[in-house]
């Protein structure tokens, strides 16, 4: 589990059949083989490291639903380690398990900020609200706005320097993972014993 707030900027090195060979430095500390770590929001298991760079693990479903296999040697990477029992909570719970990717439309600058609207699958937007929380390339962000397959957030200055997103031209690719309370939900309402119109009269609706 994590937060979706970022420690880092790492970089990606090499893929192989293997996994994923990525360059870091502040994750590093107290690294143990098998600790987790999110990488563009993707939970992986580290399987060896060394004083500059780590390896983990990758499967074929995880590079279908994200943007990792597609990324050019070098290009930087978000990275946080797992959530500790007396760690701040400054975003908001993240698994790690990205639902799919958008695509970025657009970056406008509002303020001191800038206003990146992105375009998904409409299974994304589905797990949406408005102000809402929204993982992308792990980092967690609030909705300010919502449409069918669009949605966007209000990127502040902090995080457009430590983190990729700043780096975002339109047409790149990010992963996202939604609020995974809307999943419980949803799947609670399709249920025989869920959410109906007898369940709400029998419980004083």
């Amino acid at each position: 589990m994590f937060t979706g707030i970022v420690e880092e900027l790492g970089f990606f090195k090499t893929q192989s059949p293997a996994g994923l060979h990525i360059g870091a430095k502040l994750v590093l500390e107290s690294l143990k083989v098998g600790d987790s770590i999110a990488v563009n929001g993707v939970c992986l298991t580290v399987t060896r490291f060394d004083s500059s760079s780590f390896h983990a693990d990758i499967m074929p479903e995880t590079l279908r639903l994200s943007n990792l296999g597609k990324l050019p040697s070098d290009s930087p990477l978000n990275l946080e380690r797992a959530l500790t029992p007396n760690s701040r909570m400054g975003g908001h719970l993240v698994q790690g398990h990205v639902d799919g990717t958008a695509r970025l439309i657009s970056s406008v600058p509002e303020g001191n900020a800038y206003v990146l609207t992105f375009e998904g699958e409409a299974n994304l937007t589905r797990y949406m609200v408005h102000k809402g929380f929204v993982a992308v390339n792990g980092v967690s962000l609030t909705i300010t706005s919502l449409q069918e397959r669009r949605f966007s957030i209000s990127l502040v200055n902090l995080s457009r320097k430590s983190t990729n997103l700043g780096l975002l031209k339109p047409g790149d690719t990010v992963n996202i993972e939604t609020d995974i309370i809307g999943k419980y939900v949803e799947k609670l309402c399709r249920t025989e014993q869920g959410i109906s119109p007898q369940f709400l009269t029998e419980n004083g609706f």
